[in-house]
């Protein structure tokens, strides 16, 4: 399993999952369709599949123009707002790419209709790899928008980190100020300290945070860490769906007390992960 890592839009990331004994490829977000189909003409492969994470513009927009392009495309989901969606997927349900398994995973939290995929290959040395949008993302999550707290922590504590602790590709490059955050919430925490220091270095490099590992993450990760007594003494909480909310409230005021950051002019490259 190969994976080309796509930055597009001001911070987004789209990505193209490449089986590589059928040569067949799976994208992961579409927002740039034109962008995508020259990564698929220059790997030669066979694109069968989008797999979109929510209905947001920046992750589906692309998904009517693909089709459009490519007749015979499966557009797969689980929330019908998502453009151009040719089947609804359910929690739970598994997917084959060739040798590659996909676990379809209902994370709401950001919105209703969020999924996640779990992608592995059997007998393989290569990790697997779990795409979660805006669910999780390095060092923080998307803001709660349609979901309960309850919700959102069950999705982030008990599905997504109970993986095993592996690869984490995101939506979005928002890892320096969610480690920036993370540290406000816990400044003794070296984990934080040094990733932080990390994501600045790749920063100045104009480089990308992707992708992270779920081991990492709940290091580090104050929305993974809402039963840590650090966090919970932050929020004054002490139920974990309490302190999740209480975090996403803190993260909400600490983004609007930041300096609004300038678009990074992000060299328009497919990166790989990946042998």
């Amino acid at each position: 399993m190969k994976v080309k890592v796509i930055p597009v839009l001001e911070d987004n990331y789209m990505y193209l999952v490449i089986e590589e004994h059928t040569r067949e490829a799976v994208a992961v977000d579409v927002a740039v369709p034109k962008r995508l189909l020259e990564i698929v003409g220059r790997e030669g492969v066979s694109l069968t599949t989008v797999l979109t994470t929510h209905h947001h513009w920046d992750h589906a927009r692309g998904n009517a123009e693909l089709a459009r392009l490519r007749p015979g495309l499966a557009v797969l989901g689980a929330d019908e707002r998502i453009c151009a969606l040719t089947r609804r997927l359910v929690h739970g349900e598994e997917l084959r790419f060739g040798a590659i398994h996909v676990r379809c995973l209902l994370t709401p939290g950001h919105t209703s209709g969020h999924m996640s995929y779990f992608l592995w290959e059997e007998d393989c040395p290569d990790p697997p790899a779990v795409f979660s949008g805006d669910a999780l993302s390095v060092g923080g999550c998307g803001l709660r928008l349609e979901s309960t707290a309850q919700q959102m922590y069950q999705s982030l504590v008990e599905t997504l980190g109970t993986l095993p602790p592996e690869t984490v590709f995101c939506g979005h490059e928002h890892a320096l100020g969610n480690l920036e955050f993370a540290q406000k919430v816990e400044p003794g925490n070296d984990h934080v300290r040094a990733k932080l220091s990390w994501a600045k270095k790749r920063d100045e490099d104009d480089m990308p945070t992707v992708p992270s590992t779920l081991g990492e993450e709940l290091l580090y990760n104050p929305f993974l860490r809402v039963a840590e007594e650090p966090v919970c003494k932050f929020t004054g909480k002490a139920a974990p769906a309490e302190v999740l909310e209480a975090l996403c409230r803190e993260r909400a005021s600490f983004e609007r007390a930041a300096e609004p950051l300038q678009p990074q002019a992000r060299a328009l490259l497919a990166l790989q992960w990946g042998p």
